[in-house]
Order: C-alpha cells, then sequence, then structure tokens
C-alpha cells in the first residue's frame, strides 16, 4: 500500500522525533559515557544500560524531559557509588516525564535517587542499597521525589536509608505499589503531600514502617488525601540509627505505621504483625513552631478492617512502663495521643474490630507520665470521603513494563 505524504506526516507526530538509543556498557569510563549520554538524550531517547557493574566516583544528573533509563535487571545492572566523591545524590532527576527502571543504585555518599520538580515520573524495579547495613552515614532518602506532580513507584527496593527508603515529599497524585522496604529508618513515608496510595508493599525490618506526616516550614504544605492499603507491615525491630535532629529520629523503633499531623488518611486492610511499639499509632505534631499555615492535629483518620497481631509488646517510648503495665503488659493495637483540633473534628474514627486506647493526653509535649489511658471512644468509621483521583495518573500506569 503506498503510503500518502499526510499518513507519513501523522506517523512522524505520533512518535518523537529522530528517537535514539543510547547504549552504555560497563568498564573503564562508563561514568564519563553514561553523563554524557544523559546530557545528549533528546526527548523520547533511551539510555540502556549494560549488565554489570559501573564504578563511579562523581554523582549523575538528568534535565531531559522524556527519558528513559533502564538497565538489565535490578540485580544485573549496579551503579556503585562506593567511592564517590563529595556527598550528592547518587542520580538527580529534574525534568519531566522521565522513567527509571531494571536498575541498581549502591552506597551513595547521599540520597539514591532523587528527582525534584519532576512531574509524571516513573520508578520502577529500581533498587537501592547500602550494602553494609543500617549506619548513620548512609545517605537519607534511597528513591526520593519532592515537589512533584504524578510519581509512581512500583516493585522497587530500598534498604539501608538513614532516613526513609522510599520518600515522596510535598507532592501530588502518588502512587507506591509492590515494593520492599527493609532495614530503613522509614520504610516508606509519605509527606506534606496529597492523593497519595500506598499498597501492596512489603515493610519490614525498619525502626518505622509506614508513616504519613505533615510538618511545618516547608514550601508546600497541607498533606492528606491518603489510601494506605494491603500492606504487610512486620518486624520493624531494628534499632533507630537516624542521625541526631532529623524528624524521623524521634520515630520509636518497632512502629507499625504512623500518622501525624495529616487529614483524610485512610488505614485499611493491612496486615501489622511484630511490631514492638505498637501497630498503628496516630498523634500530634508536638514541637514548637511558628508556621501560621501550619495545623498539628491529625483530622479524620480512619483506621478500618486491619488485621494485626503480637504488636505492642515491648514498646520503645520514655516512661512507658507504667502505661503498659495500666494496658496489662502489651500497648493495644491502635494509640491515638488523645489530642485533637477540635470536638467537631475527629482526630480518629476507627473499626471495632481494632482495639484501641488514647492516652487521654491534654495538650502538646505532656510526657508518658501524665497520661491517662482509657479505651478508645471514637465514632465508627463510615464511607470513605470523595477520594476519587488520588494515585498516580493513568498515563504513568501505561509506562509499566512486565
Amino acid at each position: 500500500m503506498r503510503m500518502t505524504c499526510m499518513t507519513a506526516l501523522a506517523l512522524c507526530a505520533a512518535s518523537p522525533a529522530y528517537a535514539a538509543t543510547h547504549e552504555i556498557a560497563a568498564g573503564d569510563g562508563a561514568g564519563e559515557r553514561l553523563q554524557e549520554a544523559l546530557i545528549l538524550s533528546e526527548p523520547g531517547d533511551e539510555v540502556v544500560l549494560g549488565a554489570g557493574r559501573f564504578v563511579l566516583d562523581d554523582g549523575l544528573s538528568l534535565d531531559v524531559d522524556n527519558v528513559t533509563v533502564r538497565g538489565a535487571g535490578m540485580n544485573a545492572t549496579v551503579l556503585d557509588f562506593t567511592g564517590q566523591k563529595g556527598a550528592g545524590e547518587g542520580l538527580l532527576v529534574t525534568s519531566d516525564k522521565v522513567t527509571l527502571r531494571d536498575f541498581a543504585v549502591e552506597n551513595p555518599q547521599g540520597d539514591g535517587i532523587k528527582s525534584k520538580g519532576a512531574d509524571d515520573i516513573v520508578y520502577q524495579r529500581v533498587r537501592v542499597t547500602w550494602t553494609g547495613g543500617p549506619k548513620p552515614t548512609n545517605g537519607a532518602y534511597g528513591i526520593y521525589p519532592v515537589e512533584s506532580t504524578g510519581v509512581l513507584i512500583a516493585e522497587c527496593e530500598v534498604s539501608g536509608a538513614s532516613d526513609a527508603g522510599i520518600y515522596v515529599g510535598q507532592s501530588r497524585k502518588i502512587t507506591v505499589r509492590n515494593s520492599i522496604a527493609r532495614q530503613n529508618v522509614a520504610g516508606i513515608e509519605i509527606e506534606n503531600s496529597r492523593d497519595a496510595i500506598v499498597e501492596r508493599n512489603m515493610v519490614t525490618g525498619n525502626t518505622g514502617g509506614i508513616l504519613v506526616f505533615d510538618l511545618p516550614n516547608l514550601p508546600v504544605m497541607g498533606g492528606g488525601n491518603v489510601l494506605v492499603r494491603e500492606n504487610l507491615v512486620s518486624t520493624n525491630t531494628t534499632p533507630n540509627f537516624a542521625p541526631k535532629g532529623n524528624i524521623v529520629a524521634g520515630v520509636p523503633r518497632g512502629t507499625g505505621i504512623m500518622v501525624m499531623a495529616n487529614e483524610q488518611v485512610w488505614v485499611d486492610n493491612n496486615t501489622i504483625v511484630d511490631n514492638p511499639t505498637a501497630a498503628v499509632m496516630v498523634v500530634t505534631y508536638i514541637k514548637p513552631f511558628e508556621d501560621k499555615r501550619y495545623n498539628p492535629y491529625p483530622r479524620e483518620v480512619v483506621v478500618a478492617d486491619n488485621q494485626a497481631y503480637d504488636n505492642g509488646q515491648d514498646p520503645d517510648l520514655p516512661g512507658i512502663a507504667p502505661v503498659v503495665q495500666a494496658f496489662g503488659g502489651a500497648l493495644p493495637t491502635l494509640m491515638w495521643d488523645g489530642l485533637q483540633q477540635d470536638g467537631d473534628t475527629p482526630a480518629v474514627l476507627a473499626s471495632p474490630e481494632m482495639p484501641g486506647w488514647s492516652l487521654n493526653l491534654s495538650k502538646q509535649g505532656q510526657s508518658m507520665a501524665e497520661a491517662k489511658p482509657g479505651p478508645l471512644s471514637v465514632p465508627a468509621y463510615g464511607q470513605p470521603w470523595n477520594m476519587d483521583g488520588i494515585g498516580a495518573p493513568e498515563e504513568l500506569e501505561a509506562r509499566l513494563v512486565s
């Protein structure tokens, strides 16, 4: 069949013009060749990393839109930053519509992979590992998208981060799915972000499992509308190894799921097992702050029908011993500090099947010695608020490959 001029023009418009594949093999000079390919890429290009270990002494960066960086597999293609000079990221992405797939980053001096202001980004089967295990000298974040709209993290794995393994901050339209976070301070953290789904992940061996936080004094405020469902949150027993001064340095060892100062968070159908402080904690931000935009209270946090057992048997909380004794030797499944914004906005709504207690604190900053623990008296949850439109856009799902 003869192709008309109009047909040819339509085909050209449907695909990137002059899309190229840049193939980079491991070996001498690989770092320079890889960075050159990232700089010279055009929208629509692929940078393909061969199998092997890429020994790098400097961080990498990408600022071209619509580029795919892919390797031969998260255990086959390794970007090794053990000898990295300086404390920067392993890879920094500042462009939109980027796909990162099928490679590993090991031992970066700073964060593993950071994407900033990078909308519509996909991380799939990416591994970030600090091979020496949990240490305060490890980089803070493994996978670290921030200030973005449209984030999809799928089938990834992070271990050893001294802050959060998988962290999404100051962003919207987020999905974190089918990933593994282990031996980090925080396994998965959603911070100052909205419209997020965290689902079907395995979060184990961290200090704290899944954190949904809102903090003051950040450019983007007002996190909420977060769905945490169908995750396995187990055996988060690693002592906190965050550097002193970090906000997560205060996360108790053995925290399963913790919601702090966030609104409309739905925690449902998770399996939460063997977390020695508590399965689920809902708390107020207790440090002093001057940010007038900030609301330190949790609002409408729904703890629905989760499967939780063998939690709360060795809590890591200062002054908690009398409280534990009052509870008969183990903290209950759901713990709330008792603080709320006002009488009209419940901090917690809970399933009757989730045994919960309140510490009945009356003001921010009180010690555990002042707690007056008692059974949780909160409204049972009903139908969730309108959760249409949360999670990563469908266009990002279409970029996943098997």
